[in-house]
C-alpha cells in the first residue's frame, strides 16, 4: 500500500503538469495560429484594396459611360438611320458591360444587381424609344427621343442610383 501512495504521489503531479503543459501549449498554437492568420488577412488586403478600388471605379465609369447623356455625345453618327442607331446603341452598351464583366468578384452581389439593373434599363429606354421612332429617319431623332425621354423621368434614374450606391459603398469599405 505503502507503494502504491508513493507512486499515485508522483504520477498524480505529473499528470497535472503534463495537462496543464498540453492546455498551454494548445493555446499557444491556437494564438500563433490566429496571428498567422491576421497577417495573411493583412497582406492580402493590401494587395486587394488596390483591386476593389480600381473595380469599383470602373463600375462607376461603365454606369457613367451608359447613361444617355453620355452615351449620345459619344456615339452620335448622323450617317446612320434610326435603326441603324439603335442596334448600334445595344451593341455599345453590351460591348462596355461585357469589358467590365469581370469587376463583379470585387463588388458586393447589391452593389452588381444595381450595376446590371442600370445597363437593363438603359437597353429597355433604348427600345422604347426605338419602338416610338420610325426606323428609316436619321439617328438624332432617336437621339433626341431618348434623351428627352430620360431627361423627362420624374425621380432617380437608374443610372444615379447605381452610382450613387456605389459611390457610399466605397465610403462604407474604404472610409
Amino acid at each position: 500500500m505503502d507503494i502504491l501512495w508513493q507512486i499515485l504521489s508522483y504520477t498524480i503531479p505529473s499528470l497535472f503538469v503534463l495537462i496543464v503543459a498540453y492546455f498551454t501549449l494548445k493555446m499557444v498554437f491556437q494564438n500563433e495560429e490566429k496571428r498567422r492568420r491576421y497577417e495573411l488577412f493583412k497582406a492580402n488586403l493590401s494587395l486587394i484594396t488596390p483591386v476593389r478600388l480600381t473595380a469599383y471605379e470602373r463600375l462607376v465609369l461603365f454606369v457613367e459611360r451608359i447613361s444617355p447623356d453620355s452615351l449620345m455625345v459619344r456615339v452620335q453618327d448622323s450617317s446612320l438611320t434610326s435603326a441603324q442607331f439603335h442596334s448600334f446603341l445595344l451593341a455599345t452598351i453590351r460591348a462596355e458591360y461585357e469589358h467590365n464583366l469581370s469587376q463583379q468578384v470585387y463588388v458586393s452581389p447589391e452593389a452588381w444587381t444595381f450595376v446590371k439593373n442600370a445597363k437593363e434599363s438603359m437597353i429597355q429606354l433604348i427600345n422604347t424609344s426605338a419602338s416610338n421612332v420610325p426606323p428609316q429617319v436619321p439617328s438624332f431623332e432617336l437621339a433626341k427621343v431618348i434623351l428627352d425621354t430620360y431627361q423627362n423621368t420624374s425621380n432617380e434614374t437608374p443610372t444615379m442610383f447605381a452610382i450613387n450606391f456605389l459611390k457610399s459603398e466605397i465610403k462604407q469599405y474604404f472610409g
